[in-house]
């Protein structure tokens, strides 16, 4: 996790944007987003439950949110393979945040600036609003440090 390591929000950004930084074009974007989700861990059977999906989603998205002293802890999975990657790429930028971080991030512009957002189709940019919205919705939700 980000906050074990010292990793702030910024920095595991700054992390992601150099990764994508050398992939040339949208299908080398796309592929690594698909590996990302391949290596992403599943969650336990008994965790996909209606309250832990993600509404908005065209495809099934579950994603699990705690705290640990302060910092998020993010497990997700979804059906489809680019949405697997997509939650994938939010838990490496959000696992370790703090409340205060989430709330100041702008991801939209963030994947945006990566490439990420323009080439998507619009279902899946609305599910990836409602994935962010979910974690922002679960930060706002602690109490402020």
């Amino acid at each position: 996790m980000a906050h074990l390591t010292g990793m702030s929000l910024t920095d595991a950004a700054a992390e992601i944007r150099e990764e994508f930084s050398w992939l040339e074009d949208w299908e080398a974007r796309y592929a690594h987003i698909i590996d990302l989700g391949k290596a992403n861990p599943p969650l336990d059977a008994h965790e996909r439950t209606e309250e832990t999906r993600v509404r908005g989603c065209a495809s099934q998205v579950w994603l699990v949110t705690g705290w640990d002293d302060g910092h998020l802890v993010l497990r997700a999975e979804s059906d489809a393979m680019i949405v697997s990657g997509l939650i994938a790429l939010l838990g490496r930028l959000y696992n370790g945040a703090t409340r205060d971080e989430i709330l100041a991030f702008d991801a939209k512009a963030f994947l945006d600036e990566i490439g990420v957002s323009g080439a998507l189709t619009s279902q899946r940019t609305n599910g990836l609003a409602s994935m962010l919205a979910r974690i922002q919705a679960d930060a706002k939700a602690l109490p402020a440090s």
